[in-house]
Formats: C-alpha cells, sequence, structure tokens
C-alpha cells in the first residue's frame, strides 16, 4: 500500500535502509496516484509521477515486470463468506 503518504514514507524509509524489500509494479502506482489525486485536488499529476519517479529510482529492483498475464493462472481465493 502506498497510499497515505505517511504509510508510504514508512516503507520508502525501511527500503532505502534496507530493513524491507520494496517491491511494487506500475499498477500499483497507477492506483495509489489515481486514489491520491482523487483525495487532493492541490496536487498534480506531474507532481506525483515526480514522486513515482523517485520512488523507482530510490529502491534497486523495485519494478515489478512480466507479470501480466498471469493473474489468470493464479489459484482464485475462495469465498468464506458461505453466501
Amino acid at each position: 500500500m502506498l497510499y497515505p503518504a505517511p504509510l508510504r514514507d514508512l516503507l520508502m524509509h525501511l527500503a532505502v535502509s534496507d530493513l524491507f524489500c520494496a517491491r511494487w509494479t506500475a499498477r500499483i502506482h497507477d492506483e495509489w496516484i489515481r486514489n491520491l489525486l482523487v483525495k487532493r485536488a492541490d496536487l498534480t499529476h506531474e507532481q506525483l509521477e515526480r514522486t513515482r519517479e523517485l520512488m523507482d529510482a530510490s529502491v534497486p529492483d523495485c519494478l515489478v515486470t512480466g507479470y501480466e498475464g498471469l493473474e489468470e493462472q493464479l489459484p482464485r481465493r475462495r469465498d468464506c463468506s458461505g453466501t
């Protein structure tokens, strides 16, 4: 989870301190940016793209790629709601 910002800051601090092995995808970036723009009209897409670029540059091997299409091969989670 890369939103809200304090949580993202904590995860980034842990990652750059080599206390946490951070991994994310472009899709995850898109999700937190989209959600943040809904909540914070004072921010621009360009500002958040800059944050994305800095995050990717700060944590080696953080960006996961090549997973597209593999989701269909994962087992579906069982519905435990009883309905």
